[in-house]
């Protein structure tokens, strides 16, 4: 024991020893190279004095780093992640003439922007060097990558002995990633870990179906705590308070897991020594790290930022982080560059702070978050759950499919691949498993098609003023006709005299859209909107770029209506057949199921869908969309090591992110010491989307690259429904 202990100091020492040299001589370099940079006296010194100089400075920069850079670092938490990851530079710069100032006889000098420079390189140099060296030997390769690891872990689970050799399980969702573009970018060795994985049997590919709701917000809450009643769309309006509940908004996300908690009486699927990471929501964890639902907290309790800390309180993973981010930048504009130059259709801008955003999410949030799942594993955690949005936000932008997309995945499998490793080292043996909380629909915008959005479209219906260009389009002069034709008038004299109250509120959510009018206070049957606007029906019916409109009737119940009069009651719902006889298996159930939520909307839109080529029209600036029916949109994946049992018996289907979560627990509790307690006991699949409220255990007990925009009575909010 004590000879290992003297041989692991001699090694550690050996190694700090190889990277002070390492740095010493970057030092020395850059010197010569740079003429604003020197590390001799005005009188020259010999190469030996120059040496020696820069030996101090390189020490004197690596005590700072290690001393006070996490302090400044825990200084800045309160400062937004995004400027964080953009300061770095020049607090190493800062820190390194600072060690400047510090050599006797004041032989270093360096301006700001040559400090910046050299710090970006010595950091990058000492990462590389110790890492390099530590590669050879696997104890110090495990305390490399302990360093990356939330420095908030409970008291005991530092120490390894103290972990129980039960199989953790770690749970790695790829936002947005599809089961279709999951098996192509397999099967063309873009994500060479997966492909391996699908070859060797190691690992099972399963497809399961979203509910009517493809989006984060919906996905995850049913995945992570058991229940997403009454979460109809990425974003909603809800009558009885007035306000707009939007997936990706902390406090809404705090209300959602609130609701979710109380709905199934259970914290949800981490309660039992968990960690959330990335997420929208905590799953019950203890552990938390970059979650929004706790991101609305203040004081000592909001733990949100720690994995910033516990990332960039290392300089060298800063800066690693900040050049990777700034290359990315630069990779998106030379992307968006080439499409408008060769005209790629469809086509969105791509301009702004879209640049830093996605760089933001493929990189700085990336890094971050599997630093945060490395230190979990090397900590011995039972049950991690993170995601990755990477994907995601780019996909809405160049499309699901396209080479942009899939540059993003190969980046992702070397993640995939560094976990895979990182298990080798871990304390206990570790399953990885890998998912989608929903894929993604291509398809060009319905405003990019029609020249109009649902919202001009909506006011057309109202006989309310609708913009000059979209009243010039062929589209909305054909919304106009139609308008005339239903009220035997023209649309410039309203039937009423309408006050702001009265405007409808328009949401999107994907190519879902929804439509409530604020100033009645419970769900609109077809019989009231036709009486107050009857033109608004017909007109969204009738638009070819509709698929289908879900609305309750005094008479029928709810009814799902299409084009040239079809009108279906939800009773009779049938797949394959009328307004939803292209949206495939499954499409009735999941239109039945979120009719009886308490916060439909007057009038849920569902885009058209073709299944020729798979495309849907969004109703936000989205050419990858999700959030509706239709499409890859609906169908992710799970991909489960093979010792774990089968999803589904065979020949059975997984619906909805409440039966995922069943399935979750199930894989917690096999082979596993505590079981994660379950709220309910789960129900058979083919009864766990029944329609009828007091019959279904799943329904009345269990249960996220950008979501819509509010077109009316209340103001925008920001479209990214990716986390």
């Amino acid at each position: 024991m004590a000879g290992g202990r003297w041989r692991r100091a001699g090694s550690t020492a050996w190694r700090s020893v190889a990277v002070w040299v390492a740095c010493t001589l970057t030092m020395m370099i850059l010197a010569g190279l740079l003429p604003d940079f020197q590390l001799k006296s005005d009188d020259g010194d010999s190469m030996t004095r120059v040496a020696i100089t820069a030996a101090l400075g390189a020490a004197a920069f690596a005590l700072l780093s290690a001393i006070v850079w996490p302090l400044l670092v825990r200084a800045l938490l309160l400062v937004p992640a995004l400027v964080l990851g953009l300061v770095v530079f020049f607090l190493n710069g800062a820190l390194l003439l600072i060690a400047l100032h510090l050599i006797p006889d004041g032989r270093g000098e360096a301006g700001l922007e040559t400090a910046v420079v050299v710090a970006a390189v010595m950091s990058a140099v000492a990462s590389a060097a110790g890492g390099a060296l530590a590669v050879r030997d696997d104890e110090a390769y495990r305390r490399r990558l302990y360093r990356l690891a939330d420095r908030r872990r409970r008291k005991g689970q530092d120490d390894p002995t103290a972990c129980p050799p039960t199989p953790g399980t770690v749970f790695i969702q790829l936002d947005g990633v599809g089961h279709e573009a999951l098996r192509r970018v397999a099967r063309d060795d873009v994500m060479p870990t997966i492909s391996g994985w699908l070859r060797d049997g190691s690992h099972r590919l399963t497809p399961w179906r979203t509910d009517w709701s493809s989006q984060t917000g919906a996905s995850q809450l049913g995945i992570l705590h058991g229940s997403n009643h009454d979460v109809p769309a990425f974003r909603w309006y809800e009558k009885d308070t007035g306000e707009t509940q939007v997936s990706n908004r902390p406090t809404s996300a705090a209300e959602l897991q609130r609701r979710a908690v109380a709905h199934t009486g259970d914290g949800g699927l981490l309660t039992v020594d968990g960690a959330s990471r990335g997420n929208l929501f905590s799953g019950g964890a203890e552990q938390v790290a970059l979650v929004l639902s706790v991101a609305a907290r203040r004081g000592k309790e909001n733990r949100s930022r720690a994995g910033y800390f516990a990332y960039f309180s290392d300089p060298a993973n800063a800066v690693r982080t900040a050049l990777s981010f700034f290359a990315e930048v630069g990779r998106e504009i030379g992307q968006s560059t080439r499409a408008r130059v060769c005209k790629q259709r469809p086509r969105i801008g791509r301009g702004g702070l879209y640049p830093f955003i996605r760089a933001f999410a493929t990189v700085v949030e990336r890094d971050v978050v599997v630093a945060a799942v490395i230190g979990d594993m090397l900590a011995g955690r039972s049950a991690v759950y993170a995601d990755l949005v990477a994907y995601d936000e780019v996909a809405h932008h160049s499309g699901p499919f396209g080479r942009d997309a899939e540059q993003v995945l190969e980046r992702l499998d070397r993640s995939l691949a560094l976990l895979v490793k990182v298990a080798e080292h871990a304390p206990r043996p570790y399953r990885i498993v890998v998912l989608s909380d929903h894929g993604q629909s291509p398809g060009e915008t319905f405003r990019g098609r029609y020249g109009l959005t649902l919202q001009d479209l909506v006011r057309a219906g109202c006989g309310l003023p609708v913009s000059r260009k979209a009243g010039r389009t062929r589209s909305g002069a054909e919304a106009r006709a139609a308008v005339r034709a239903a009220l035997h008038r023209p649309v410039e004299e309203p039937t009423h005299k309408t006050g702001r109250r009265s405007e409808p509120v328009v949401l999107a959510s994907g190519n879902l859209g929804l439509v409530s009018f604020p100033d009645v206070p419970h769900r609109m049957t077809r019989e009231e909107i036709d009486a107050r606007n009857p033109a608004l029906l017909p007109t969204l019916a009738n638009h070819p770029g509709i698929g289908f409109l879900l609305v309750r009737s005094e008479e029928h119940g709810s009814v799902v209506l299409g084009a040239q009069g079809a009108e279906v009651p939800i009773a009779e719902l049938a797949d394959g057949e009328g307004p939803l006889a292209d949206f495939g298996p499954g499409a009735a159930d999941a239109v039945r199921r979120t009719d009886s939520f308490p916060h439909t909307a007057d009038i849920m839109v569902n885009s058209m869908y073709d299944p020729v080529d798979g495309e849907v029209l969004a109703f936000e600036e989205q050419i990858g969309s999700h959030g509706g029916l239709g499409g890859a949109q609906s169908r992710p994946f799970l991909l489960s090591p093979a010792e774990l049992s089968a999803p589904v018996p065979e020949g059975g289907t997984l619906v909805g992110a409440e039966q995922v979560h069943h399935v979750l627990r199930r894989w917690l509790s096999e082979g596993h010491g505590p079981q994660v307690p379950m709220a309910v006991t789960p129900l058979p699949l083919a009864a766990a989307h029944s329609t009828e409220p007091q019959v279904s255990a799943v329904e009345n007990s269990l249960r996220r690259e950008p979501g819509g925009g509010s077109f009316a009575a209340t103001p925008p909010e920001p479209q990214d429904n990716s986390a």
